[in-house]
């Protein structure tokens, strides 16, 4: 979930195979981009707008993977461990998040 220009909650607890959902409501587009360098070991890279890569997502001059007001994005969680990610648009201004993984 997001509102505003953070993520709410910034950090969530949950099971292997539990799927989280982010839904914007705020009127401001935001995404949800995993940090490449932190995922787990065997982790799949994840992020709104289904980019391959941390690379691909900063380097997308579309605005593919924007979550308008009332968008969501899923993704379920396989392997174990944290998983950092950020708002692209509002990284700079604090917004990331941590999903752990049990």
């Amino acid at each position: 979930m997001t509102s505003d220009l953070r993520f709410d909650p910034a950090e969530v607890t949950i099971e292997s195979g539990e799927t989280v959902t982010w839904e914007n409501d705020s009127n401001v587009p935001h995404t949800t981009s995993a940090y490449e360098q932190s995922l787990p070991e065997g982790a799949a890279y994840f992020a709104s707008g289904d980019y391959e890569s941390e690379q691909a997502v900063r380097q997308s001059t579309s605005a593919r993977g924007f979550l308008e007001r009332g968008e969501t994005y899923q993704y379920t969680f396989e392997v174990s461990g944290t998983y950092r990610y950020f708002c692209l648009p509002h990284e700079e201004n604090g917004m990331i998040g941590n999903v752990i993984v049990e």
